[in-house]
C-alpha cells in the first residue's frame, strides 16, 4: 500500500482504531516527549499519537504532531501494506531463493533485481505537493513564494514554516535544543554520484542552521569527507514525512550500494516519485510533507552539537559535528510533522529495528544458512546484544556465526553475542537465559575481540572503538573441548500430556 502523504497514513491508522487523537495544546518543549514515553511503554506499544495543537514557545502551531506511528507489529505491518511483517520477509526472501546465489557480491546483486521486480526503481517528476508553499532563504519574501508573517494568521495565505516556528521537539530535559528526530537526510557521493539515504538527528541552531549528526562509520560522514578533502561545498536535502516507507528505509541495514529508494519502492509496491530540490540537484519524495535544503561548508569548524537523550537510555554528551547552513524550506499545505522518541526501552525504535531485523533476515540465512533466526531484544537498545539461533553441525560453528555478524554492517557495533540452539526462540529473552547460564562454562565458551563501535556508546573507553563478547550457548559436541556426555533436557512424554489434557478437560 502506498501512502500519499503522511497525514495519509495517520487518516488510515485511525480508521484502523490505531490512533488517539490529543486536541488540547500540548508543548512542543518536554511535554509531548512525556505523553509519548508513556504511551510506547504500554503492552504492544500502545497507540499512534496525534498532537492536534502543538505548542511552539506557547504558540499553537498549525501542523499536528504524529508519533509513535510505527510503535507496534501491527501498524509496522500496516505500514507496508501487509498482514505481518513475516510475511514480507517470507515474500522477498523466496524473489531471492529464486537463483542461490554463491558469493555475498552476487547476493546483493540479487537483492536488487529482486527489489526491482515490482518496478520499484525511483523515477523523476517535474511537480508536487512538497512544494506548495517554498521558502529560498537567499531570496526576498514575496506574497507568492512566502507570505509575510501575519498573512497566514487571516488564513489567506500558506504557513510561513522556518525552523523555528515548526513544531520541533525538545524531547528531554537536558537535551541541548530542540532536535528533528525523524529526518531523512540525503547525500551524494562526489565521485561515483551514488545517492544515500540515511537517518541522523539534526540539533536546530537558529533559524537558518543545524547540526547534522552523523557518525563517523555511517555513508553520509563518508560523503562528508570526501567534500572536506576537495574544499567543495556539500550538498544536503533533508525531508520529512511522505509515505512511511521512507524513515523505515532510511534506517534499514541496506547493502552498500543499494539505493534506499528502491526498497522503500518495493515495501510500498510503488515507485518513488522524486523531485528535484530547489537550491540544489539532489532529489526528494515528490510527496513529502518537509524538505529542508542546505550544504555544508568544509572550510568552516565544526560545532558542538549535543547532549541529547538517545536510544542508548543516556545523554550523548556533545561533540563536534558539521553545520548545514539552510537555503531553502519547503512544504505541502496540510503537512503533518512526524516525530519519534528515543530514550530508556521499550520505545517505537524497538518495533522499526526488528522489522528491519525480520526483513533482512533472508540475507543474513544466504551468506550463513545455519541461521535459523535473530533477535534484537529492546533491553539492548538496536545493536547492543542480539541473540542467534543456528542449526549446528560442526565444532566452533558458534564462533563462527560471531565472526561473521561481526563483520555485516551495521552488525559490526554489536557488543554481545549470544548463540544458542535451532530449538531455542530467540524472541523470547527469558528461554535465552536459561539456555545461556544452564549451558556455557564461562571461560570455555566465551571469546572477546576487538572492534568499531557505536560512537554513542558513552560506556568505550574511547569514541568508536571497543571491544565485544561471544557466548556459545549451544550443546556442546565433541571437538569443542567437552569430554562429558551432554544429558537431555527435561520434558514430559507427549502421550502423558495428551491424557491429562484429556483429564483436565483441554483435549479434544
Amino acid at each position: 500500500m502506498a501512502f500519499e502523504s503522511f497525514r495519509d497514513f495517520v487518516d488510515q491508522l485511525d480508521r484502523a482504531g490505531e490512533l488517539k487523537r490529543i486536541s488540547q495544546p500540548v508543548a512542543t518543549e518536554l511535554e509531548i516527549t512525556e505523553i509519548a514515553d508513556r504511551e510506547m511503554k504500554l503492552p504492544g506499544g500502545g497507540k499512534a499519537l496525534l498532537f492536534e495543537k502543538p505548542t511552539v514557545n506557547g504558540v499553537v502551531s498549525p501542523f499536528p504532531v504524529a508519533v509513535n506511528t510505527l510503535g507496534s507489529h501491527k501498524r509496522m505491518a500496516f505500514s507496508m501494506g501487509a498482514e505481518s511483517v513475516d510475511a514480507v520477509a517470507a515474500e522477498l526472501g523466496a524473489l531471492m531463493k529464486a537463483k542461490p546465489p554463491t558469493s555475498f557480491k552476487e547476493a546483493i546483486k540479487l537483492l536488487s533485481l529482486a527489489l526491482d521486480l515490482r518496478h520499484a526503481k525511483p523515477k523523476t517528476v517535474r511537480s508536487g505537493p512538497c512544494k506548495d508553499v517554498i521558502h529560498k532563504f537567499d531570496a526576498p519574501v514575496s506574497a507568492t513564494s512566502w507570505p509575510p508573517a501575519p498573512d497566514w494568521k487571516k488564513g489567506t495565505e500558506p504557513y510561513p514554516a522556518t525552523l523555528l516556528n515548526l513544531p520541533i521537539l525538545k524531547c528531554w530535559p537536558l537535551d541541548g535544543g530542540r532536535f528533528i528526530t525523524l529526518p531523512c537526510v540525503v547525500t551524494r557521493d562526489p565521485d561515483t554520484g551514488e545517492r544515500n539515504l540515511g537517518m541522523y538527528r539534526i540539533q536546530i541552531y537558529d533559524e537558518k542552521s543545524t547540526g547534522v549528526h552523523w557518525q563517523l562509520q555511517k555513508v553520509a560522514a563518508r560523503h562528508g569527507r570526501r567534500y572536506y578533502e576537495t574544499g567543495q561545498r556539500m550538498p544536503v536535502a533533508i525531508f520529512i514525512g511522505g509515505d512511511p516507507m521512507f524513515p523505515f528505509a532510511a534506517t534499514a541495514p541496506m547493502p552498500d550500494g543499494l539505493d534506499e529508494f528502491l526498497l522503500a519502492g518495493y515495501l510500498r509496491k510503488k515507485s518513488v516519485e522524486l523531485i528535484k530540490c530547489e537550491t540544489n540537484d539532489l532529489e526528494v519524495p515528490a510527496n513529502a510533507d518537509f524538505v529542508i535544503e542546505g550544504y555544508v561548508d568544509p572550510t568552516e569548524p565544526l560545532r558542538m552539537e549535543g547532549p541529547f537523550g538517545d536510544h542508548t537510555g543516556y545523554y550523548t554528551l556533545p561533540e563536534p559535528y558539521p553545520v548545514l547552513h539552510i537555503t531553502a524550506i519547503t512544504h505541502r499545505k496540510d503537512a503533518v510533522y512526524p516525530a519519534t522518541i528515543v530514550g530508556i526501552p521499550p520505545m517505537e525504535d524497538f518495533y522499526i529495528g526488528g522489522a528491519s531485523v525480520k526483513l533482512f533476515l533472508p540475507i543474513f540465512k544466504m551468506n550463513f544458512p545455519e541461521i535459523v533466526d535473530i533477535a534484537l531484544p529492546a533491553e539492548g537498545v538496536f545493536h547492543n546484544l542480539v541473540f542467534v539461533s543456528i542449526k549446528k553441525t560442526y565444532p566452533m560453528q558458534a564462533y563462527k556465526i560471531m565472526h561473521g555478524l561481526w563483520g555485516m554492517g551495521q552488525m559490526m557495533f554489536t557488543k554481545f553475542i549470544v548463540v544458542v540452539d535451532h530449538d531455542v526462540d530467540v524472541h523470547n529473552t527469558s528461554q535465552v537465559l536459561f539456555h545461556l547460564t544452564a549451558d556455557t562454562d564461562p571461560q570455555r565458551d566465551s571469546i572477546f575481540t576487538k572492534g568499531p563501535s557505536d560512537v554513542l556508546d558513552h560506556a568505550t573507553s574511547d569514541i568508536g572503538s571497543g571491544s565485544k563478547l561471544g557466548i556459545d550457548a549451544t550443546r556442546k559436541i565433541p571437538g569443542e573441548g567437552f569430554n562429558r556426555p551432554w544429558p537431555p533436557i527435561i520434558k514430559m512424554d507427549e502421550a502423558v500430556k495428551a491424557r491429562v489434557e484429556k483429564i483436565l478437560g483441554l483435549g479434544r
